[in-house]
């Protein structure tokens, strides 16, 4: 027996080891955690059963007792990012002791998956980078219905594809959009052909879309793509009154493969 009781406090020991070196949080019988993480969370791990937890917000992770009158000894939760991951060792706390959790980057490890590419902040960063900056020369332009329609600037960054769309409205009339559809469809379409479109989805948007009076601007972002020479790549703006105006803008190969790098 006392070989078994050896045996398994060395097996322990690693574990109690690990939980030591991680940053302490304590946590009221009574009241809750609130984890503020710098990016969406992706994935969150509670070790003990008498905890429960939920996500309010895509970067707020809240914990608490699943029954405020049992005593607990300790848990570790586990917090992965877009891009980090993070560990805390719980344990029971009494009153006054701070409520809420800011991960900071002291308490993280950088996560390496393959496929996620920039965190949505990383984005977020460069389209406001791009937003600052004013093109001189639309890449392309069109107007319909008293609208001007134009892509601004495209510009390229790691595995990504970013727009500058703007629009002015030179009307008296209230442009209120439903909604953007982005395609890659024939450039010319004749009667006798079918006519082949894929929708594509942004990754990221900047702004929410809006109703504007005058002006409108916004940048969306789209994983890297590649098409023919005979198709175009089609951003549509559709209205969402009965009088329907839709402002097209085509976009070719051609000024795609001449975005720029975004500049630091």
């Amino acid at each position: 027996m006392k070989t078994i009781f050896l045996w398994l406090s060395f097996l322990a020991a690693p574990a109690l080891y690990a939980q030591e070196k991680l940053p302490l949080v304590y946590l009221p019988l009574n009241l809750t955690l609130h984890f503020i993480s710098p990016e969406p969370i992706q994935y969150v791990d509670i070790s003990s059963k008498g905890m429960v937890g939920d996500l309010p917000l895509k970067n707020v992770f809240r914990l608490k007792m699943r029954d405020s009158t049992v005593i607990f000894s300790d848990a570790v939760i586990t917090i992965i990012g877009e891009k980090f991951i993070a560990q805390y060792h719980i344990v029971p706390g009494g009153a006054g002791v701070p409520t809420e959790i800011e991960i900071v980057p002291g308490d993280t490890h950088p996560l390496d998956v393959g496929g996620i590419g920039f965190s949505e902040n990383q984005l977020r960063k460069l389209a406001l980078g791009i937003y600052a900056c004013r093109a001189r020369h639309p890449v392309q332009k069109t107007a319909a219905f008293g609208i001007e329609g134009k892509v601004n600037q495209v510009f390229t960054a790691g595995d990504y594809l970013f727009l500058d769309i703007g629009y002015r409205n030179n009307t008296n009339l209230k442009y209120d959009p439903e909604d953007f559809q982005f395609k890659v469809e024939d450039k010319k379409v004749t009667k006798a052909t079918n006519v082949q479109s894929v929708e594509l989805a942004p990754v990221f948007r900047l702004f929410d879309i809006a109703p504007f009076s005058k002006s409108y601007r916004n940048i969306f972002v789209f994983k890297k793509l590649t098409f023919p020479g005979n198709k175009v790549l089609s951003v549509e703006l559709n209205e969402k009154q009965l009088s329907g105006r839709v402002i097209r803008i085509n976009l070719s190969y051609k000024d795609i493969l001449a975005a720029d790098t975004i500049p630091n």
